[in-house]
This record gives structure tokens, C-alpha cells and sequence, in this order.
């Protein structure tokens, strides 16, 4: 499915007489020509929104795009971490025992933590962890309902770096008060999932599995699936709700949807990680991911990140204080140039993000005057 019918009824129609995009990755830059002189090899997708505010405060966006297509599978990574939030805050805002802030644990595990710090671990350092035990709590069968049900292309298979992550019965969560359990979901067996069925779900020429080589092309199709307009879509419903009808929203209280965008923003060091090895641009690809200095002040970046398997991807909400501009951009790269799949050799800090960072840069100053 091609980007555009949707939004196309209420936002503003037509694109920029000249292509942001376009004029971004034709600049003049290394870290972007490098990319662009051998395209067909990475993969590139992007979808770039700016938001365009009337007197009244009325939303609608300036649109471009470049290369986006649903029907091309790439591996989202991480970036699967944004919907799971959303889903798991709204399953939780219809049980009345409990809150966020409520202590909780997945059954036979060790580790009592509360949705807030999950959230907030997912977005300031990329928990999988934290992303585990909200996948735990909705399943595979809520989590690909409840997308579908507001008009989200995707399918969620698995759990992300565990054995068996792909285990279709889910453990039950225990939330506890002063001690004692005042609530327990039950253990849930979710329905056997189809394969995809999209193009490039074969990949490379071989795949590690553990010290070994299989000598053959990688199969995605029962990998996660969260193509760029899909997650350029969650992030508008987030911050945006008023633009989409009331069934295709996420149902979050307004506390929640704060709480949400506010942890998207969060910096490693204010969720108590050690800079030095957590530094701010750590989770901020666009813009500031080439650079280890400080977050600059008159920026802010709402965000998730995702990285694996030699795909870097990126969706998010940039404020340029300077100018008062506003900013969705969703962008996908892969590097992998060995065409080996889970071996942990990719090019992603020598290639990847600095094209990340460059293209948002780019992007983020195409209108100034």
C-alpha cells in the first residue's frame, strides 16, 4: 500500500514545489552522497511531515516522500517498542486496579518494575527488557487486533532478543500493593500467525547461528513488520488525535499521551544512565545522531529508534526552537555489506547513522529564510 489515501482527506494536499527530500539528499555532503551514489544497496525510505499551523491552531502538513513502499519488507527493530507502548498504556487505562505506577512482575522472574520506568527505559536506552514484559502483557493476538482495528499496517511476531521470542503463550503479570498481589493476568495461548507475504523477505547470501554459517539467504517473513508509513502513522495518532477518527486513535487518557511524548524526548541521563556511556544523542539518529556532544538547546526530539540485522530506522516529532518549525520524519537505511545477517558486522556508525543525522539536518533547515 502506497502513502497517501488516508491523510489525503484532511491534511494539506499536495507536496512542496520543491521536494524537500530531494533537495536534502542532492546537498552537497559526504555522509549523504556516499549513500546516494550507491541507493539500490540501503534501502532507503523516507517520509517527511511538516506541521503547518493556522490562527486558530488548526493542524494540517506539508508532505514528501521518497522510495516509500509497504510492499518492501525491512526488519523495524525497536521501533516496534512505540506501538507496544501505546497498546500496553491503553489495555491498562481499562483495569481500574491498577495504574502505570503500580509494581509489577512477569511471573518466575525476578525483576518488579512499573510500566513508567519500562516506558521510559524503552525510549531513553531501548529496553528489551521493558519491551518483553509489555509484549507479555498484551500478546500477540491484542496487539495485531488492536492495530488492525485502527488502521495499522503491521504484524507483530515476537519478543526481541530472547530464545523462542516468537512463543505464541504468553506469562502472566503480577502487580503488587505493599507487598502482596492484587492483581494477575492469566497466561494466554495466541493464535498460530501467518507467514508475510511481501517482496525481499529473503535476504542476503548467509546468517549466523551462534559461531556457525548458514550459507544461505536469511528468511524475515516471520519477523516483525512495521512498515515507514505505518510507523509515520502511529506517531500523528499519538501526537495528533484529533486528525483521525475516534476508533482508529489510541484510547489514552491525557495524562498518558503526555506522559508518552514527554518519555520519547527523555535523554539517557535523566532516566539515570551513565553519559559517558549513554550519551544524549545515543537514541537520535536524525539530526544529532554523528556527534557524541551534548543535546543542542534549541532542539527537541521525540522519538524511537530501532537497529538490527544491519537496518537503522528512525521516526520522529522535531521541534526547531529557533525557528518555530515542527517536524515528523520517518526514515529507514540499511548497511550490511557483507550480506551476512546476524553476525554484528554493519556499517552502521561509518555509514548508517551519519546519513541519518545528515538527512535530518538537512531536512530540518530546507525552509529557513
Amino acid at each position: 500500500m502506497k502513502y497517501g489515501s488516508l491523510l489525503i482527506i484532511f491534511m494539506m494536499m499536495g507536496c512542496a514545489s520543491v521536494s524537500p527530500i530531494k533537495k536534502a539528499i542532492s546537498a552537497d555532503d559526504v555522509k549523504l552522497n556516499t549513500i546516494m551514489k550507491q541507493l539500490p544497496l540501503h534501502e532507503v525510505q523516507v517520509l517527511f511531515s511538516e506541521v503547518i499551523r493556522d490562527k486558530n491552531g488548526h493542524v494540517k502538513f506539508l508532505e514528501d516522500q521518497f522510495q516509500v513502499d509497504d510492499a518492501t519488507y525491512f526488519y523495524p527493530a525497536s521501533t516496534v517498542k512505540l506501538p507496544i507502548a501505546l497498546l500496553a498504556l491503553e489495555k491498562l487505562n481499562r483495569n481500574a486496579l491498577v495504574d502505570r505506577d503500580t509494581p509489577s512482575k512477569v511471573e518466575d522472574d525476578t525483576i518488579v518494575s512499573t510500566f513508567t520506568k519500562d516506558i521510559i527505559d524503552i525510549f531513553a536506552v531501548s529496553s528489551n527488557t521493558a519491551y518483553n514484559r509489555l509484549f507479555e502483557y498484551l500478546g500477540q493476538d491484542e496487539i495485531n487486533q488492536q492495530l488492525k482495528d485502527k488502521g495499522i499496517n503491521a504484524k507483530i511476531y515476537h519478543r526481541l532478543s530472547i530464545p523462542n521470542s516468537a512463543n505464541l503463550t504468553t506469562k502472566p503479570l503480577l502487580f503488587y500493593k505493599d507487598g502482596s498481589v492484587i492483581y494477575k493476568t492469566e497466561a494466554k495461548t495466541n493464535q498460530p500467525m501467518a507467514p508475510l507475504q511481501l517482496n525481499s523477505l529473503s535476504k542476503g547470501v548467509g546468517y549466523t547461528i551462534g559461531n556457525s554459517l548458514v550459507q544461505q539467504p536469511m528468511d524475515f517473513s516471520m519477523k516483525n513488520y512495521l512498515p515507514v508509513t505505518s510507523l509515520h502513522g502511529i506517531l500523528k495518532r499519538l501526537l495528533f488525535p484529533e486528525l483521525f477518527p475516534k476508533q482508529q486513535q489510541f484510547a489514552l487518557t491525557e495524562a498518558d499521551r503526555k506522559f508518552l511524548i514527554d518519555a520519547m524526548s527523555i535523554l539517557p541521563k535523566q532516566a539515570g544512565y551513565n553519559p559517558e556511556d549513554f550519551p544524549d544523542t545515543y537514541m537520535k539518529y536524525l539530526v544529532v545522531g554523528d556527534s557524541k556532544s551534548t543535546m543542542p538547546e534549541d532542539l527537541e526530539i521525540h522519538n524511537k529508534i530501532g537497529s538490527a540485522y544491519g537496518y537503522l530506522t528512525d521516526s520522529a516529532y522535531i521541534i526547531n526552537k529557533k525557528t518555530n518549525q515542527e517536524f515528523l520524519i520517518t526514515a529507514t537505511i540499511h548497511v550490511n555489506k557483507n550480506k551476512i545477517y546476524n553476525d554484528g558486522v554493519y556499517e552502521y556508525d561509518d555509514l548508517g547513522i551519519p546519513f541519518l543525522a545528515a538527512l535530518g539536518r538537512k531536512l530540518i533547515l530546507y525552509q529557513l529564510k
